[in-house]
C-alpha cells in the first residue's frame, strides 16, 4: 500500500469510500452484533481511549491524531474521568 493510498476502495474502481459509506458500513455491522448506535465516531472516541488507556501514548499525541486544540478537550472526549485529568495535570505541573 502506497502512503497516501485509500485504505478503503469503492466498488467503483481505485477510488475510496465516502465517509457518508463508511458510516453505513459501520452501523450495519453495529445492528448486526447488536450495538444499534455504533457509527464512525464511536470508532474514533473508542482509538483515542484505547491508545491513551492500553498503549500508553502521550495525551499530545492523540491530541494532534483526533485534530484536538487542547489537550483537556481530548481527555474529555475520550472519557477520561475529572480526577484522572486533575492527576494528570498536577503530574505535569499545568495547574
Amino acid at each position: 500500500m502506497l502512503p497516501n493510498s485509500p485504505l478503503l476502495l469503492s466498488n467503483k474502481g481505485l477510488k475510496p469510500i465516502t465517509r457518508q459509506k463508511a458510516h453505513q458500513i459501520i452501523a450495519e455491522a453495529g445492528r448486526t452484533v447488536g450495538l444499534p448506535n455504533l457509527g464512525t465516531h464511536s470508532l474514533r472516541k473508542t482509538f483515542g481511549y484505547h491508545m491513551y488507556q492500553k498503549s500508553g501514548c502521550n495525551v499530545g499525541m492523540i491530541q494532534k491524531m483526533l485534530n484536538h486544540s487542547q489537550s483537556g478537550t481530548t481527555l474529555r472526549y475520550i472519557g477520561v474521568e475529572r480526577e484522572e485529568i486533575d492527576d494528570l495535570c498536577n503530574d505535569l505541573n499545568l495547574t
